[in-house]
């Protein structure tokens, strides 16, 4: 099914050519857009456009030019890199006011999917590099963002070295709530839209394995298992196994 306004139905479509949707964006109050003035705004609006993705479709492959710089602001997108030997190793999941194809390398260094259904503000990496370099605050803000980022990278390295399945899973689920409650998310269920083959493939495990220990972290009523994700029944438990 294409997206309305995608009637060559290749999975994405441009909401608004004149520029990003700014007016009513649901993650303006923690992007890092939100250091701008007015009217800074009204420029930066302008080198920029909003572009909505089906769920499954593709902002951009490895080794693409890496041409634009994407902000997440709906849905869940998944990054991926595709090993020599056709494994895939997912190394990320972005969520609202992530920004992605900000490293200063010719080609994309991963892909990025849609997991859900998604919207993202897409800019020329050219024009965007330009109108960084002449706001400082912006670019102090995304040197922040990127701190961020780097320390998820170096959590994600200790998960993958040093834990247990177990221990693994209650990290990736205790993360994903943090992340979320951070972009002020804070229902009871915690979403897991993506597959369990997502999430075994981001935590180094096999999908029977992540299977097994969520039907025992079940079992244990650690966790509640619902048709669109899970409900933490005993969170200290699970913060204790993510620490």
């Amino acid at each position: 099914m294409s997206l309305a306004g995608d009637p060559d139905g290749c999975g994405f479509c441009v909401l608004d050519p004149t520029g990003c949707v700014c007016e009513g964006c649901k993650i303006k109050s923690f992007s890092v857009c939100n250091v701008l003035s007015a009217e800074e705004m009204k420029n930066f609006r302008t080198i920029g456009h909003s572009v909505a993705f089906n769920a499954k479709t593709s902002l951009f492959a490895q080794d693409d030019i890496a041409d634009s710089v994407f902000n997440v602001t709906e849905g869940m997108v998944r990054l991926y890199k595709l090993l020599p030997d056709g494994r895939r190793q997912i190394v990320g999941f972005a969520l609202p006011g992530d920004f992605l194809g900000l490293a200063l390398e010719e080609r994309y260094s991963f892909s990025a999917d849609a997991v859900t259904a998604s919207v993202s503000c897409r800019f020329s990496r050219k024009a965007f590099s330009s109108y960084v370099d002449q706001t400082p605050l912006l670019l102090k803000r995304l040197h922040e963002h990127a701190t961020y980022e780097l320390s998820l990278a170096r959590e994600q390295m200790v998960l993958l070295g040093r834990r247990s399945a177990e221990e693994r899973i209650a990290a990736f689920l205790v993360g994903l709530r943090n992340r979320l409650y951070r972009i002020g998310h804070q229902s009871v269920t915690l979403s897991l839209p993506m597959s369990r083959q997502d999430i075994a493939d981001f935590l180094g495990l096999t999908i029977e394995t992540v299977s097994r220990t969520f039907t025992k972290l079940s079992k244990e009523k650690s966790i509640l298992i619902v048709p669109d994700g899970i409900r933490f029944l005993k969170a200290e438990k699970l913060e204790s196994m993510a620490s």
